[in-house]
């Protein structure tokens, strides 16, 4: 997990990949027992539930923060905003497909607001980095929040505007977070699926910059 490639390959250049996965995905998750891959779209969610997608780092220690959150139904953890189709782990370490380590998470935003699981990827992980998080150095580790709404947008673009205020207040490196539309999604290999469940112990990196939102009361 150290020592990737810091610099984006020109996407001519990057991995070919797959049509389609190389592996079958369990159905349910492991931890909420909720359909891995639900989507309120297509009825396998609750209508009105929505679907958020963050990078932080790691993606094993990062899904599990989510799936601990009140409101959230399901998560999975897999690559996005890369170029190669259907990339193995292996081939995202290499740098050569472009893509960061992402956790799909789908929620009730009458429980949870989008807004506190922003609050929530600005507070575990430290967005200042650019192409790491703490020891785990390399594309696949950069700060990226793909939204899948302009009001999802908005909220996002707000509060990036609102914790940088902060960092540079206490004199830190500005955000590098990415905000875009959110790409193609590929779901990670079965055994990256809620890792730190089958393995309590397992690698966390979460290098914060310590700081919370200003409280809003």
């Amino acid at each position: 997990m150290f020592g990737r490639p810091t610099s984006l390959f020109p996407p001519e250049r990057t991995l070919p990949g797959r049509d389609s996965a190389p592996y079958e995905l369990p159905a349910r998750h492991r931890v909420l027992g909720t359909p891995l891959l639900a989507d309120p779209a297509d009825g396998t969610a609750p209508a009105g539930f929505e679907v958020a997608y963050f990078g932080l780092g790691c993606f094993w220690g990062a899904e599990e923060v989510y799936w601990r959150q009140p409101g959230v139904y399901t998560t999975s953890v897999g690559y996005q905003g890369g170029e190669t189709p259907w990339p193995s782990y292996e081939e995202v370490c290499s740098g050569l497909t472009n893509h960061t380590e992402a956790v799909r998470i789908v929620f009730d935003p009458a429980v949870v607001s989008y807004a506190d699981l922003v609050k929530t990827f600005f507070e575990v992980h430290d967005p200042t980095q650019g192409m790491r998080q703490g020891n785990d150095v390399g594309t696949q580790y950069r700060s990226a929040i793909y939204y899948t709404t302009p009001e999802q947008a908005a909220v996002a673009e707000e509060l990036r505007k609102v914790y940088g205020e902060e960092l540079a207040r206490r004199d830190l490196d500005p955000i590098t977070t990415e905000i875009a539309p959110a790409p193609t999604y590929y779901p990670a290999e079965p055994y990256h699926q809620q890792y730190l469940d089958r393995v309590p112990n397992g690698y966390r990196c979460h290098a914060t910059t310590g700081i919370a939102f200003p409280s809003e009361g």
